[in-house]
């Protein structure tokens, strides 16, 4: 898998169009000290996330969840123009964050907006949308052989092939990585997360990077799914899940670092949507 410096395009003309690119912010801990973390998060966060956030055993954790939610806050400040200490989050019955919109709409970006959140051993992942719905996931892959045998497990069994098929060792771990992000990505897009059966929809991955291939759920509509798999900083494999209909511009803003201004993103191709077998 390549680093996003390596398929990053030349994008002219994109601020023209009305709709609306898939934004992304990466977000390694590091970005926030623990004091600054602290000092937002007792300005920013709800008393429930304040609750969550006390009964954390170790250090480490409590600082994953400060920084993760504070960034939600603040990009949805910046995306909905709605305050960071006044964002309204809740969750639906299966677990899924989403943005109350105030009674007289959003004060930035339009009407609609989603996000989805995702966190692993010190990195943040944050999806926003403007349509639809949005699923992003992210994971590091020296985070050694944990549970790996169980994760296959779960797979499709030309997954499982796929996977068995590798060398064992890092080449089998990226596998089994890529396809565990894109399944989290997929599934929490779709607002399920893990009360989707991963081995009911399959993808068929390139070697190096990329979807080629998609079976969803049986029953679900062939709806234009587009699938990106990033690689932010050397061994943190990302994905992300957006239906790709002709509202979904067709470029992606992926920003680096915890928003404290707007600043410029990296601009990303996004792939065509995969073709899904009838």
């Amino acid at each position: 898998m390549t680093s996003p410096a390596a398929v990053d395009h030349s994008v002219d003309g994109f601020g023209s169009d009305r709709s609306e690119p898939v934004k992304l912010w990466f977000c390694p801990n590091d970005e926030l000290t623990p004091g600054i973390a602290a000092t937002l998060a007792t300005h920013w966060l709800d008393e429930h996330e304040q609750e969550i956030a006390g009964r954390f055993l170790f250090e480490r954790d409590r600082r994953q969840y400060l920084v993760a939610h504070t960034l939600v806050r603040r990009v949805l400040a910046l995306e909905s123009g709605v305050p960071e200490a006044e964002a309204v989050i809740w969750r639906s019955s299966r677990g899924r964050p989403f943005l109350q919109k105030p009674a007289e709409g959003l004060p930035r970006g339009g009407r609609e907006l989603d996000f989805n959140l995702s966190h692993a051993h010190g990195h943040n992942l944050l999806g926003v949308v403007r349509r639809h719905r949005i699923g992003v996931d992210v994971e590091r892959l020296d985070r050694g052989d944990q549970g790996f045998d169980a994760i296959v497990d779960t797979f499709a069994p030309e997954e499982r092939q796929w996977v068995a098929d590798a060398a064992p060792g890092r080449p089998q771990d990226r596998r089994i990585l890529r396809l565990w992000t894109l399944k989290e990505a997929y599934s929490k897009a779709r607002g399920l997360g893990l009360g989707l059966p991963f081995d009911s929809f399959s993808f068929t991955l390139a070697e190096d990077r990329g979807v080629l291939g998609f079976r969803p759920p049986e029953g679900e509509a062939a709806l234009p799914w587009r699938f990106v798999e990033l690689e932010p900083v050397p061994d943190v494999l990302a994905a992300v899940a957006v239906v790709g209909d002709r509202d979904v511009h067709p470029v992606l803003h992926l920003h680096h670092g915890f928003p404290w201004d707007r600043g410029s993103p990296r601009l990303l191709a996004l792939p065509e949507p995969v073709a899904v077998p009838v």
